[in-house]
């Protein structure tokens, strides 16, 4: 299992746009990829559990990634929330 945390910057935290770009990402690997945004565990690759996970400016996510490519996805998904949140 790898993992990493990420405190949120976008002012509107995970929002419909960056929710939907996340699960696009997530959704290219076999690997479980959750995020712990410590109130709540939600699939990164469900949109609508994303949009209700209460991620917003300032909270700190972590977010995990199991199976066989994990380290291709906690990397991809670590990326993408430097570049979109």
């Amino acid at each position: 299992m790898k993992e990493f945390e990420y405190t949120i910057k976008d002012k509107l935290g995970i929002h419909a746009r960056p929710a939907g770009m996340l699960v696009k990402a997530a959704s290219q690997f076999q690997s479980v990829i959750t995020l712990d945004t410590g109130s709540k565990k939600v699939d990164a690759k469900k949109i609508m559990a994303l949009m209700t996970s209460g991620a917003v400016q300032g909270t700190v996510v972590k977010c995990t990634a199991e199976g066989p490519d994990e380290e291709e996805a906690i990397a991809a998904i670590q990326k993408f929330f430097k570049e979109n949140l």
